[in-house]
């Protein structure tokens, strides 16, 4: 339910000019599903459009999904695309069929193309991690330790490149997250101190999983997933200093189901430190005075998602229960403040609009065209 917007209670410059960030986080396939949902009930329930945030932060699933979201697909688009809709007569910004994209946000795995290295991926990763203890000590010298992944990148990479017309959207502040193989420093691409990517190359690397993903070869250097780092990274707009931030994190969760399996264990320590790391950072930001809401999975949509989050199963039926159970926390009293500063997004950007798709790209902009007539 969309929060109330009284007459006169709230002045429409100021309203207009709220500096919004929202954060994405890492998840996987199943967190990308997740946010997917996350964004559309986010979307329909306020009348906001989340492309139109100052700030766009994305990890992992987060990036992959922010990507797609600045250069012009909206959330309402990703849900009905991953249901199998084909929209004929729309294209792509490669002018290929819409219909024909991956519907799993790139989520296909195919081996690189390339003699397997055996043997530590990154001898630095782990030994910066191990010469300068922190709380990323661990997961440092584990993701270093496993040899270095065979799965191709180019998936994810080709799924930016159909919707990105440009190397980097110009606005607003997309910033991917990713790390840094040789010794697992942060490093935030889309701001100035970054070297430059382009965004298929960025995401890729965002969403490398080491032991998994081939690293990304980016200005000379390797990267991996950002998640190595903190599955969300919502303390990179600290300097910001943004009005509002809204965080979406499928990685943790306040409602942490019984652990039965080995698998379920591991998932839920997982959670438990993603949402550690996230009340650290949300706790900067609101001790400098920044409003921040924090959505998360419910049980409901654990259940769902499972323990393996690199799995496909159940992907469109995640996006379903995301839709519900975000729209319910969004509706918490909690939030509504905060949530009824958000100025309100143009119509198409919020839902789908009316007639057929061959009429859409006048109204949506972004990478859409239409089919040739022949």
């Amino acid at each position: 339910m969309a929060p109330d917007r009284k007459d006169g209670e709230q002045d429409g410059a100021e309203q207009a000019g709220l500096r919004v960030g929202l954060v994405l986080g890492a998840g996987g396939v199943q967190g990308g599903a997740w946010l997917t949902g996350a964004l559309q009930a986010l979307a329909s329930g306020t009348g906001w459009d989340p492309a139109s945030a100052e700030y766009v932060v994305g990890t992992s699933a987060g990036s992959m999904i922010a990507a797609l979201l600045v250069s012009g697909v909206p959330p309402w688009f990703m849900v009905a695309h991953s249901a199998g809709e084909r929209f004929e007569g729309l294209t792509d910004a490669q002018g290929r069929p819409a219909a024909s994209a991956d519907r799993s946000a790139g989520a296909v795995f195919r081996l690189h193309r390339g003699i397997p290295r055996p043997g530590p991926g990154s001898w630095g990763l782990m030994a910066s991690a191990l010469t300068q203890p922190s709380r990323r000590s661990l997961s440092g010298v584990a993701c270093g330790a496993l040899p270095v992944g065979l799965v191709s990148t180019e998936p994810l990479k080709e799924t930016v490149r159909r919707v990105a017309s440009a190397r980097w959207p110009s606005s607003p502040h997309l910033w991917i997250v990713a790390c840094d193989y040789a010794n697992g420093r942060r490093t935030v691409f889309g701001r100035p101190d970054a070297p430059p990517a382009e965004l298929a190359d960025a995401v890729a690397a965002s969403c490398a999983i080491p032991g998994f993903y081939r690293p990304v070869d980016i200005a000379g250097r390797r990267y991996v997933d950002g998640g190595l780092w903190s599955t969300s990274n919502l303390d990179v707009l600290g300097r910001e200093e943004p009005d509002v931030v809204i965080c979406l994190n499928p990685t943790s969760t306040l409602h942490p189901a019984r652990a039965w399996s080995m698998g379920d264990r591991l998932a839920e320590a997982m959670r438990s430190n993603a949402g550690r790391m996230l009340g650290r950072e949300a706790r900067r930001l609101r001790q400098s005075g920044i409003p921040v809401v924090i959505v998360q999975p419910t049980r409901e949509d654990l259940a769902v998602m499972g323990p393996n989050l690199m799995s496909r199963r159940n992907r469109h039926q995640v996006i379903e229960t995301a839709m519900r159970t975000v729209a319910e926390q969004l509706d918490d009293p909690v939030h509504a403040e905060v949530l009824a500063r958000l100025p309100p997004g143009a119509p198409e950007k919020i839902r789908r609009p009316a007639g057929p798709p061959t009429g859409w790209p006048a109204q949506l902009g972004g990478p859409w065209g239409r089919a040739a007539l022949t």
